[in-house]
């Protein structure tokens, strides 16, 4: 039985990605800060360690055969309040975990990194070839991260993931993501406000994301760097798809980020890798959790809240 360590297992993808390795028969080491709380449900093969990235000698490795790296400042808006965390916990824990775990004999290195790494495109389609241009401190902690890990290429096993933004349901729910308020803001006030519209966003299903990270672990040979953007959608179409849906009043306003980019996963579908579901299948599902009263509109599901509450 194979042991993965997940970092950031108790956030937003980790607590959905969990239980599918558990399902998978393998052993797993959550490692987490636990700053947005625990959501995990006990198993036999599942180890819970409140902890920090940026101190390395606390991650266990022995015995590790692989690490899915999920921990780091999430977004834009996080990564700006506080720069120097920031660069710590997103790009100076990878480099040292990426070292500590080559020392251990770990082999298997899958690592979140993000869409956004590419800063502003012109191009239709965003692909894998293209210069990596961040604009934020989130971003630019990514694409160093990126590049070295590349550079262990030839001791361990490495996946990049750059993923669109991620929507849909999780025990360590995100309201602060664009699909996922949207809904929120449709069936609870009964009205969205768009800003603009127009603008293209690449998407992908909580779901079609966390199975990717399990297909990957158990496809070795499929190694380098990857898009996983499935659904190019715009903010007016997602608005489109809440009113017909709850009858919700679209209020558009203008916009004065006229950014617009679409990924192309075409590289990620020539793997054998199949995305299952679409964005009108996560606002489906959370508008059905949140009619069951298995929903609500919470503080700590914004992590830029959260954070200034909590954390700084």
């Amino acid at each position: 039985m194979k042991t993965i360590l997940v970092t950031g297992a108790t956030g937003y993808k980790g607590t959905v990605l969990v239980p599918k390795l558990l399902a998978q028969g393998y052993k797993v080491i959550a490692f987490d800060t636990q700053w947005f709380g625990n959501h995990l449900q006990p198993h036999d093969n599942l180890t819970v360690i409140k902890g920090d990235v940026r101190f390395v000698e606390t991650v266990p490795l022995e015995g590790v055969d692989a690490i899915v790296h999920l921990a780091s400042i999430a977004n834009d808006p996080c990564g700006d309040l506080d720069p120097k965390l920031t660069w710590e916990v997103s790009a100076l824990a990878t480099m040292q975990l990426a070292d500590h775990a080559v020392r251990k004999g770990v082999k298997h290195f899958v690592y979140a990194s993000s869409g956004s790494v590419y800063g502003v495109k012109e191009e239709q389609n965003v692909t894998e070839d293209l210069s990596l241009e961040p604009l934020s401190e989130y971003n630019k902690t990514k694409m160093v991260s990126e590049r070295v890990l590349l550079s262990y290429s030839d001791k361990m096993v490495v996946q990049i993931v750059r993923p669109a933004t991620v929507c849909g349901l999780s025990p360590r729910m995100r309201l602060d993501v664009a699909v996922n308020m949207l809904t929120m803001q449709a069936i609870k006030n009964g009205k969205i406000t768009v800003f603009g519209g127009d603008q293209s966003r690449p998407n992908i299903h909580m779901d079609d994301i966390t199975d990717l990270y399990v297909f990957l672990l158990e496809r070795p040979d499929v190694t380098g760097v990857y898009n996983a953007g499935f659904e190019n959608i715009t903010i007016a179409e997602i608005a489109e798809i809440l009113a017909r849906r709850t009858g919700a009043e679209v209020i558009t306003t203008p916009s004065n980020d006229p950014r617009s980019y679409r990924v192309n996963s075409d590289k990620l579908l020539a793997t054998g890798f199949r995305p299952k579901k679409s964005v009108e299948i996560a606002i489906e599902e959370l508008i059905e959790a949140y009619q069951k009263g298995l929903l609500a509109d919470k503080e700590e599901y914004y992590n830029l809240k959260w954070m200034q509450k909590t954390v700084l």
